[in-house]
């Protein structure tokens, strides 16, 4: 076979030698193609050349294709399963790069011996230079779209009228304040005993409301409360100075939140008290198991409410007496913090602005940068 394709390479040489053609080498070259790999030469060409292309696997292998491009995609040349290509002629019509490309699909790898040669139109042509170099070249193209741009504003003056709150006023109501006599166990008439009240039930309308957002309670027993009693009142007399419009007793200033806590005896007779609702009252004074919203058991005690949920309605403070003879007096006091709001309309002026808009086109520049083969020079 290595005969016969150099005797037909001689011949074919001798024949354009005969027509005064003669062909001039680009490379003579064995090359060896690993498995599943694929490899490229690139030469250029004179416009008028002819290339004159011969190959062959060395160990009369098949190798999955060769082909010949010019550059950049027009195939001249394809062979596929092929094991020798002899003096493959193809004319080249305009000066360029050309692909010779060789491709193995088999896991072993291929020598293959390549030799390519390049017969010039004429004298002109005989020393073009046909290595190849790599220039990178920019190419710009636009993305041209359309879109919404805003070209100016609107403003659009919108006159509205608007409910604003314009006074608060917090004041102590005074719910219960009086006396209560409870009996000793032992007395017919039973230890226990309860007061009821009523808080201030809640006004609402559109330009005034008045709720209750506290209250508290103080029950103290005998004389010495009573003296507890006038003590808190002297400790607050300067608060009240300052606050007089807003409470007026120890234990409005402890509702309202302008003290946190009151003065209680240490000696004398204690009393148990609760608050309740009037369901737990009943079984309270029946000597049945109750429910309640605050207790304790003392010569004097107080507690304060702001949760809304029971300051609104009907409530009871219940008392009790343990001492076997002798009956206590006690005295309940309930006070009540309202808070009144006035509101009034007021106009005023609302400024809407609002983006006025045009479609406008805009193209955008994409540089496409890339390695290009050239030559020639």
């Amino acid at each position: 076979m290595k005969t016969i394709f150099t005797l037909l390479t001689v011949l074919f040489t001798c024949s354009i030698n005969a027509l005064g053609q003669e062909p001039i080498d680009i490379t003579d070259q064995t090359i060896k193609i690993g498995g599943f790999k694929e490899e490229e030469l690139y030469f250029g060409f004179a416009a008028g050349d002819k290339i004159i292309f011969n190959f062959k696997e060395a160990d009369n292998k098949q190798l999955k294709e060769v082909e010949i491009v010019e550059y950049p995609n027009s195939s001249k040349f394809s062979d596929y399963k092929t094991k020798l290509v002899e003096n493959k002629a193809i004319a080249v019509t305009k000066q360029g790069v050309y692909v010779f490309r060789f491709k193995n699909s088999a896991l072993g790898g291929r020598v293959c011996k390549i030799k390519i040669q390049r017969i010039p139109a004429s004298e002109e042509t005989r020393n073009f230079n046909p290595t190849v170099t790599w220039e990178t070249k920019q190419e710009t193209t636009y993305n041209t779209y359309t879109k919404d741009v805003i070209v100016g504003y609107d403003t659009t003056y919108i006159q509205k009228t608007k409910r604003v709150l314009v006074s608060t006023e917090q004041k102590e109501d005074l719910i219960v304040d009086k006396p209560q006599r409870v009996h000793s166990t032992s007395n017919g008439k039973g230890s226990k005993t309860a007061l009821f009240f009523t808080l201030p039930q809640n006004q609402i309308s559109l330009y005034k409301t008045t709720k209750v957002i506290s209250w508290a309670y103080w029950v103290g027993v005998g004389e010495e409360a009573n003296q507890a009693w006038k003590q808190n009142a002297a400790s607050i007399s300067n608060v009240v100075k300052g606050a007089a419009t807003y409470f007026t007793t120890p234990l409005g200033a402890l509702a309202i939140g302008a003290i946190t806590d009151l003065m209680i005896p240490k000696v004398g007779e204690d009393v148990y008290y609760a608050i309740s609702d009037q369901t737990n009252k009943d079984l309270f004074l029946s000597g049945n198991q109750y429910r309640i919203f605050d207790e304790g058991k003392g010569i004097a005690g107080f507690r304060k409410f702001t949760d809304q949920s029971i300051c609104q309605g009907t409530y009871y403070v219940l008392l009790s007496n343990d001492n076997v003879v002798q009956g206590i007096d006690a005295t309940v006091k309930v006070v009540a913090i309202t808070e009144t709001n006035i509101y009034e309309d007021q106009e005023y002026i609302e400024t809407k602005v609002e983006p006025r808009y045009e479609k406008k086109t805009f193209s955008d520049p994409i540089v496409k940068t890339s390695k290009v083969p050239v030559t020639g020079k």
